[in-house]
């Protein structure tokens, strides 16, 4: 029977379930408030979504500085508490009637710091708290979590609103965020050797050559970056197609989303006994290998247009790339130095997140000029390509991992 995790990490994993919550809980509200309340439209939306994407480009690698040089318990708490003031804030207008698109997007950019935050410091404060050995099954509690927010936050958001107003939302999410920060008090952090200050672009230039020196994490970072393209694109041509060429209604489309959040479950869940039962580097492939078969399932509905196999699509791209998402940044805090973590998974986050408007863009474009179908066996092609990006790197060839960084 193995050990429990440390319980400075049981308390980091509730305050990031919370936070998690908080966020998936507020991030669904805002929109329907935007819809209920302003009668926004689709470009108001698209508006409210990119301003809150927004941090995770501009903030993750600050913050992910910080992290490496302070207290990532403290700026954790502190990035929380800010996304608590800016709920309160907003249900204070709400209830006002004063609440506008503009002081919606400001308040949901402030808000979302908080979970550039916890990216940044909660991957570089796991290893410090937990040993090598448990570094995959404490990221996949990590992950569980967020799978667990991401499925049902959307759903309990749109119940509250519907059966209380928009205010309970934004209450219930800003108690969570409190409740997060209460949970990182806790937290004793071990202490870390002082390091000489340095210019802060030098710093991160060190946590950018880290990475594109290391023959890991260089293709975990192209592979990244093109499955974000891929995935974007199909969320750009999805929804008209479900509706317009699947016959699915607003509870159908709802209904195979929400088997993509159901699929994250399924694979954190699973996760800790793949990683057992397969050599380290044949687990981290599972992802991208699942999400080429789910986009194959997603191009099979040209020859049958049924909601069921869109549904299997869905659900395959939350239990595939789970897997990858915990295999690898347990790889990434293996193969760093600690006091650079920090860095180095803000600049995952920033690559990452800046891949996601061209595949949107690439998406948009396809969906005008030519057939759905072509949308679709492109998104095949992208998916296709970070598998062989992974495939061709020493990834396949690793065994178990490697011993850790310490400094």
């Amino acid at each position: 029977m193995s050990r429990p995790l440390p319980r400075a990490f049981e308390r980091l994993a509730l305050s990031n379930l919370l936070a998690q919550s908080a966020e998936q809980l507020s991030l669904a509200a805002v929109p329907l408030v935007a819809v209920l309340l302003l009668q926004a439209g689709p470009g108001e939306i698209g508006l409210l979504a990119s301003i809150q994407s927004l941090p995770f480009l501009l903030l993750s690698m600050p913050l992910g500085l910080l992290a490496d040089r302070s207290s990532r318990t403290r700026l954790m708490a502190l990035a929380e508490a800010l996304r608590a003031l800016a709920l309160l804030l907003l249900l204070a207008l709400i209830l006002t009637d004063r609440v506008s698109i503009t002081a919606l997007a400001v308040i949901g950019f402030v808000a979302a710091v908080g979970t550039v935050a916890f990216s940044v410091a909660a991957p570089s404060l796991v290893p410090a708290l937990v040993s090598a050995d448990k570094l995959a099954r404490a990221n996949g509690r990590l992950e569980l979590a967020r799978s667990v927010a991401y499925a049902a936050g959307p759903a309990l958001a749109g119940a509250l609103i519907a059966w209380t107003g928009a205010p309970a939302a934004f209450v219930l999410s800003g108690m969570l965020s409190v409740v997060a920060v209460l949970c990182l008090r806790g937290i004793t952090e071990p202490a870390r050797a002082a390091t000489p200050a340095r210019h802060p672009l030098l710093e991160l230039q060190d946590g950018a050559r880290w990475v594109w020196k290391s023959d890991l994490l260089r293709p975990i970072l192209f592979c990244s970056i093109v499955w974000n393209i891929s995935w974007f694109m199909l969320q750009a041509t999805y929804v008209p197609y479900a509706v317009h060429t699947l016959g699915l209604d607003a509870s159908g489309v709802g209904m195979t989303l929400a088997l993509y959040g159901a699929g994250m479950i399924v694979g954190a869940l699973l996760a800790p006994r793949v990683i057992h039962a397969l050599p380290f580097g044949q687990a981290i492939l599972l992802g991208p290998y699942f999400s080429v078969l789910a986009a194959v399932t997603m191009a099979m509905t040209l020859l049958w247009p049924v909601g069921w196999l869109a549904a299997l699509s869905y659900f395959f791209f939350g239990s595939g790339p789970i897997i990858w998402v915990i295999t690898s940044t347990t790889l990434r805090q293996t193969v760093t130095p600690r006091a650079m973590i920090g860095r180095v998974s803000s600049i995952n986050i920033v690559v990452s997140t800046g891949a996601r408007p061209l595949g949107a863009a690439l998406g948009g474009v396809l969906g005008i000029y030519f057939p759905v179908s072509v949308s679709l066996w492109c998104v095949v092609l992208g998916f296709a390509l970070q598998a062989l990006i992974i495939s061709a790197s020493r990834m396949r060839t690793l065994q178990k991992l490697p011993e850790p960084l310490t400094d």
